[in-house]
């Protein structure tokens, strides 16, 4: 889907820089992305690592080896050596000329690099305004990973600054989130199937329910998570996206542009949080997690209840849900149904209250299923409630930022979020980001406080995903024969 203007970045990048290779996220996620690149044929151009860290290109090639083992198990060590023969290595402070200096020869031909800013966001404006500095922006290409900001106005401060040395199209905002295989089915599975068109709007939807639960905790990450929180960290960005590709209006045209400005119509019209559509909740025991403050209100779970005051969906409420250390890890979107309008049936009562259903599992196992009412056997009209598999999907080891960084550098914008949608998407949370109740207390592995369940009970409660099955027992070998 990708597509280009007289001004667009040529169409594919011939380097690619990687601010902050020594960090957590290219041990387990870019290292393996690389990897997978290179072995489908995907990557063959210089790669450059930069960070603080005093390494060699050697001691960064032990860094790419140990991940690779520990994250990928490495089943073809030639492409490992494929890999690292790319690989190379810049040492030096985001704040000093010399850095980038140091890119500059690094880069060497290469004209249309792409910068992936895999750095805390308090750096992003330092390198950005360094890699300007040094003459490096032209034809180039920045990947930015979220947050996008903190709030509207910190977001738009960051535009600013990126903008000023590159233009919009070559600006990619990476949510890891929407390169996962079962988020992009969602897009698809909506407008390649005609049935579903009819019934997608509020004459025909009574609700929408969406989950991402995870039952681990903040696992280390206490710096980081008392400056963002499950608000920020979760629901702006991956949340609101899966709410625009459920809510937005068919493209007008194929292309990532129809794709983005479809998904910015969904923010705008978007009804603002007040403070009595959010409930926050932080699991007990997070305040003695290192690095937390003893006295925190940083949530770690949060439920929301959303409204789009647009022609399809006016009057259809969305609730929203996320945390950790809930009951289990699932992703899951649950779109419910209005019931029959007419009584017809003994279990009448029944189609109220268990209304049909469209389920899409994100995660883990991810499904598309259909809930139907099927007529019991016998004279009586009654039936129950059955779970209809529309697709269920193998897919494998997901590696979305594969994916993602693939298409930035082939300048395919479609999984990527513009300026204009980041913005819409800030000021539908902005008003609650201070203005809110204090985070409630809930005990690990419960469904959060419960406080969240006045905000959807009027349309029946939360349906908790369920745990997935555990793996079956490998079967016991069979008895050696017996000479």
């Amino acid at each position: 889907m990708a597509e280009h203007s007289p001004h667009s970045p040529p169409a594919h990048s011939d380097a690619l820089v990687i601010f902050g290779i020594s960090g957590d996220l290219a041990f387990k996620k870019i290292f393996p992305a690389l990897y997978a690149m290179v072995k489908n044929g995907a990557l063959s151009v210089p790669v450059i690592g930069v960070a603080a860290s005093d390494w060699t290109r050697e001691q960064l090639h032990q860094q790419a080896r140990k991940s690779l083992q520990e994250e990928t198990g490495m089943d073809d060590p030639a492409v490992c050596e494929r890999l690292l023969a790319l690989l190379f290595y810049v040492h030096g402070d985001y704040r000093a000329a010399e850095t980038f200096s140091a890119i500059k020869a690094a880069l060497k031909n290469a004209q249309r690099p792409a910068y992936y800013l895999a750095i805390p966001p308090s750096l992003f404006t330092v390198v950005i305004q360094g890699l300007q500095s040094a003459g490096l922006t032209e034809q180039a290409r920045i990947i930015v990973e979220k947050p996008f900001g903190r709030d509207l106005a910190s977001a738009q401060e960051l535009s600013r600054i990126a903008q000023s040395a590159f233009a919009e199209n070559a600006i990619f905002r990476i949510d890891h989130y929407l390169g996962k295989e079962a988020l992009m089915n969602l897009l698809y599975f909506r407008f390649a199937n005609s049935f579903f068109e009819p019934l997608w709007n509020r004459d025909n939807i009574a609700s929408v329910e969406i989950t991402l639960a995870e039952s681990f905790g903040i696992e280390e990450r206490g710096a980081f998570y008392e400056t963002a929180g499950c608000l920020r960290d979760v629901v702006e960005n991956h949340m609101l996206q899966i709410v625009a590709l459920l809510a937005m209006e068919p493209p007008a045209f194929q292309g990532f542009k129809a794709v983005q400005q479809a998904k910015a119509n969904v923010f705008y019209a978007m009804r603002a949080l007040v403070p009595g559509d959010l409930v926050r909740g932080q699991y007990i025991g997070y305040r003695n997690e290192p690095h937390v403050a003893s006295d925190s209100d940083v949530e770690t779970f949060c439920a929301l209840r959303l409204w789009i005051d647009s022609w399809r969906w006016h009057g259809v409420p969305w609730f929203l849900r996320s945390g950790k250390k809930l009951a289990n890890t699932a992703a899951e979107v649950r779109v419910h149904l209005k019931p029959p309008p007419q009584r017809l049936f003994d279990d009448a009562d029944a189609h109220r209250t268990q209304a049909n259903y469209v389920r899409f599992r994100l995660s883990p196992d991810p499904a598309i299923a259909l809930a139907t009412r099927v007529k019991c056997a016998g004279e009586s009209f009654v039936g129950q409630q059955r779970e209809l598999y529309l697709s269920e999907i193998s897919l494998g080891h997901d590696l979305p930022y594969e994916r993602l960084l693939g298409d930035a550098m082939e300048g395919d914008a479609t999984l990527f979020s513009n300026q204009e949608a980041v913005e819409a998407a800030w000021a539908v949370v902005n008003p609650v980001l201070t203005d809110h109740a204090p985070a409630l207390p809930y005990p690990p592995g419960s469904w959060g406080p419960p406080e969240a369940d006045a905000l959807i009970a009027a349309c029946g409660g939360w349906h908790n995903p369920e745990a997935p099955a555990p793996a079956p027992a490998p079967a016991p070998p069979p008895p050696r024969a017996t000479p």
